[in-house]
């Protein structure tokens, strides 16, 4: 039987995006089968052009924290948010997006990144993964 990963992504923050993407590569790498399902903010990220949007969920600092991270990251040769999504991608990963968010924030498909998107979708279609995977995480 294949393993599988269903990660929620329900934050907008830069680092639980990253959070998601460097675990969701992971198990890519190990071998599993690996779904993040976009809702709420976390939705917000796929938007065109919204990628790098999302503020640090701590010490912010009106930008300066996240600043600072970034740079600390680019330092450690820590691969961007937009590399981080191709690379999940190429790996063979799975992007949901919730349609019912999509219905309560107005957000519309030609919003979204369809690069990105693996297909839209509702809770179950989650559900439907979740419910076999060995991981399942909310971010």
């Amino acid at each position: 039987m294949e393993k599988k990963a269903a990660i929620i992504v329900h934050s907008g923050d830069m680092d639980k995006v990253y959070s998601a993407l460097i675990l969701g590569n992971g198990a890519l790498a190990m071998g599993m089968d690996v779904y993040l399902f976009f809702t709420f903010w976390g939705l917000q990220r796929l938007k065109k052009g919204g990628l790098e949007k999302g503020p640090l969920s701590k010490m912010n600092m009106l930008g300066l924290g996240k600043w600072m991270i970034k740079r600390k990251m680019k330092q450690a040769n820590v691969a961007s948010l937009e590399k981080m999504f191709q690379d999940f991608k190429e790996l063979g990963g799975h992007v949901l997006a919730c349609d019912m968010t999509m219905d309560i924030m107005g957000v519309k498909k030609e919003d979204l990144r369809d690069d990105l998107i693996s297909d839209y979708c509702g809770v179950g279609t989650y559900m439907d993964v979740a419910k076999d995977a060995s991981v399942t995480l909310f971010i």
